[in-house]
């Protein structure tokens, strides 16, 4: 994709990267309905979404797909775990190539799991110790 249509959103490689994570299409099953949008196409309305930090609703027409269907897709994408392996693989990437420096690391916590129980932000404990 780096050289192609969606080339001015889409880096070069990340397209390569993502196409084997991306999960096959399901045909319905009683055939029939619309022809599905390009992965390629999707991927790259996701990323202008994603990157643009704009609404859906604001998705332009250039795409040449519905702004439901490009949600819909990302969601689906989403909770197949797409987001977390192509994360996983563009910092494998950087890695194997040593563009990759870990010695500044910041750890976001919206990404990092609470554990139940913890300690509140109270002075004293919360019951018997």
């Amino acid at each position: 994709m780096g050289r192609g249509t969606w080339s001015w959103i889409v880096p070069d490689g990340l397209w390569e990267i993502a196409r084997p994570l991306i999960p096959e299409q399901r045909t319905r099953p009683q055939g029939g309905g619309t022809a599905n949008a390009p992965d390629e196409t999707l991927f790259a309305a996701i990323i202008y979404v994603l990157a643009g930090g704009c609404a859906w609703r604001a998705l332009p027409p250039c795409f040449g797909v519905s702004k439901s269907t490009a949600h819909r897709r990302f969601l689906i994408w989403s909770r197949a775990g797409v987001r977390g392996r192509l994360h996983q693989a563009v910092l494998d990437k950087l890695a194997a190539e040593d563009l990759l420096d870990l010695s500044r690391v910041v750890l976001d916590t919206a990404h990092v799991r609470a554990k139940r129980g913890g300690r509140t932000h109270r002075s004293e404990p919360r019951g018997p110790e």
